[in-house]
């Protein structure tokens, strides 16, 4: 009976504890819900605390690159002249800025190009190269541009104008539409050819040049009348030059008799006195405009050649036959 009783009373004693161990944690739990944000808890030690490690990566904003020459832009107003003494060119002109220096490509970096008369611009501050251009005449001035500081930059051209009017040895004028010429400078280049300037130019028109000694080739029709002449362009002044063209109208035909109908199919060949040959063609009946002289035609049928040698004057109109055997 009695170790009943103590064994009833050891169990009472259990059950008390585990009571209150129970409640024990739930006040426990309570008090940390209850904790104001950034609270310590009794016997906590905080200077013990380390705070995570920064993994975030600060990335600076990137800057814009500088102007060449830093600071604001500077205008400038370009005008070009043709002599110091005449007044501004106001028509035609092409106006190129290039920066000083070269590129990735090695060649000069162009920057704007402009077709006003006058333009003014707005440019960084820097050194640039200038090139204005009048028809063939032009000129390349290195400017310097400074911020925030207007300036008027003067080009003086020293260019002049050059027409070209072709006659005939009757005095008669030619037409323009077989006449050409090309143009070459005083200047030589390093096996001694003069350096050609403008190329297969129509008359009737006024180049631009500059001023300087040139050399005038012009050609009538479509084979060896030639005409040459050197002449003087002045900076503001129009040059004129007359060419006289000595030349022959002249025109082939194969036929099997005198008088007889053209041959189609034939091929030409046209040869000087030298032996060098000044046209090739082909057809029943072509035409073209030679230089007087002696010549040899050569035509080509059914793969058989004929010839004939003929010689013209300057004004001749005549028609060749080359007579089948």
């Amino acid at each position: 009976m009695t170790q009943q009783a103590s064994n009833a009373n050891s169990a009472a004693g259990r059950s008390r504890w585990s009571r209150c161990r129970l409640a024990a944690a739930i006040m426990l739990v309570l008090c940390l819900a209850l904790q104001p944000a950034g609270a310590q808890l009794p016997g906590w030690d905080s200077s013990q605390e380390q705070p995570p490690a920064n993994t975030t990566t600060v990335v600076p904003r990137s800057q814009p690159a500088p102007k060449p020459g830093g600071g604001a832009p500077g205008q400038v107003s370009l005008v070009a002249h043709l002599t110091d003494t005449s007044p501004a060119i106001t028509q035609g002109l092409v106006w190129r800025v290039f920066r000083e220096g070269t590129g990735p490509d090695g060649k000069a970096q162009l920057v704007s190009t402009h077709k006003e008369a006058s333009p003014t611009l707005r440019l960084d501050p820097g050194t640039y190269r200038i090139n204005v251009a009048l028809g063939r005449a032009n000129l390349t001035r290195k400017i310097t541009v400074a911020a925030d500081q207007p300036a008027r930059e003067k080009f003086i051209l020293n260019a002049g104008g050059l027409r070209i009017v072709p006659v005939l040895a009757s005095g008669e004028r030619a037409s323009e539409k077989l006449v050409s010429f090309d143009v070459e400078s005083d200047e030589r280049d390093e096996y001694g050819q003069r350096t050609k300037v403008v190329t297969g130019a129509k008359t009737g028109i006024v180049l631009r040049l500059n001023a300087g000694n040139y050399s005038i080739v012009s050609t009538y029709g479509d084979a060896n009348a030639l005409a040459r002449a050197d002449v003087s362009v002045e900076a503001g002044k129009l040059s004129e030059v007359t060419l006289t063209h000595p030349a022959a109208q002249v025109s082939f035909k194969l036929v099997t008799r005198e008088g007889g109908d053209a041959i189609a199919d034939t091929q030409w060949s046209v040869a000087n006195a030298q032996g060098d040959t000044v046209k090739e063609s082909s057809g029943a009946l072509p035409s073209h405009i030679l230089a007087p002289g002696t010549y040899a035609a050569r035509a080509t049928h059914a793969g058989r050649l004929y010839k004939r040698d003929f010689a013209v004057k300057a004004g001749d109109n005549v028609l060749v036959e080359v007579i089948m055997p």
